[in-house]
Formats: C-alpha cells, sequence, structure tokens
C-alpha cells in the first residue's frame, strides 16, 4: 500500500497481524504508563467486538496502534479507544496518521465514531462534542465526541453502549 502525504516519513499503517499482538500490549502500556487500556485492547479483540485495529510500523518496527471496536446504537457506530504511540515516538505526526487511516477504512461501513478524548486534538479529524450531547452514555460530557463519517448523523440523540470491556476499565 502506498504511503498517505499525510504520514510521517518511513511510516506505513496498516492492518495488525497476529504477530502484532505482543508488541501492541507494550506499546499501550508504555503509552498509557499501565496495563488499564492495554487489557482494554485484548478484551475487544478476545471478544470480536474489535472491527479495525491499525498499526503504525517504520522500517518494520511497530510504533503504534489504533483500535475501534462496535458500539450498540440506533446506527452503525464505533468506539475509537485506544490511540497509542511509544512515548519516545509521540508529537511526531504517528497517532495523527493511525487516526486518520481508520477513519477512512470505517467510513464505507459506519455511520458515526465516538471518542472520549481532547476536543482540541480530535476537533481537527471533524469530532465534535456539541454533536454528541443529546446521546445518553455513561461517557457524555465536555469530552465525548462523535464524528458522523457521512457528513451528518442519522439521528441527534439516542442509546449508546460501548463494548462490554470498557467497563472493566478504571
Amino acid at each position: 500500500m502506498p504511503r498517505s502525504p499525510m504520514e510521517p516519513r518511513g511510516v506505513v499503517v496498516r492492518e495488525e497481524r497476529l504477530e502484532d499482538i505482543t508488541v501492541i500490549r507494550k506499546i499501550v502500556t508504555a503509552a498509557f504508563g499501565g496495563e488499564g487500556e492495554a487489557a482494554l485492547v485484548d478484551a475487544l479483540r478476545d471478544a470480536g467486538d474489535t472491527m479495525i485495529s491499525l498499526v503504525a510500523e517504520e522500517h518494520g518496527r511497530v510504533v503504534g496502534h489504533v483500535a475501534l471496536s462496535r458500539m450498540v446504537a440506533p446506527f452503525a457506530a464505533l468506539a475509537l479507544a485506544p490511540v497509542s504511540v511509544l512515548p519516545e515516538r509521540q508529537r511526531e505526526g504517528i497517532g495523527s496518521a493511525l487516526i486518520r487511516e481508520a477513519i477512512n477504512r470505517a467510513r464505507p461501513d459506519w455511520a458515526t465514531i465516538f471518542v472520549l478524548g481532547d476536543p482540541r486534538f480530535y476537533g481537527r479529524f471533524g469530532f465534535d462534542a456539541r454533536l454528541a450531547t443529546d446521546y445518553a452514555s455513561p461517557y457524555a460530557g465536555p469530552h465525548f465526541m462523535v464524528l458522523a463519517l457521512a457528513g451528518t448523523l442519522p439521528t441527534s440523540c439516542g442509546m449508546l453502549r460501548h463494548a462490554p470491556a470498557f467497563a472493566a476499565l478504571s
């Protein structure tokens, strides 16, 4: 697959492979400073709730990961979480490249992506907290955002439920 002009030089974003699982766990643990998010990634994968799982690879070395998991919603919805990049490689555009590719891969089959995070960061990709305010979710609040993949939301409100693995994340 050719490199996107938006990817950092030398970085290729590709689908997760079985042989990546151990290094993904190490990257997620290092990026978040603990095991919680790594356990979430494993639990989502084990339950079959991961719909898109991508890694950023540079010269044969995996340096980042992103996961999108299915949600229960009144339309086809995904949750973006977590996005992880090795600490020494953060702020180089690797996480952004992972997010952009995850959005591109979700666009044909899904209506929305929800994320919990910094609105200044995720706003660059089109995520909007104002559009998510009328959705019922345990994560509702100023950092809960939605991206309408077709440009408009299928509904402006409704009940949302993340994959069960999220309940274990403290």
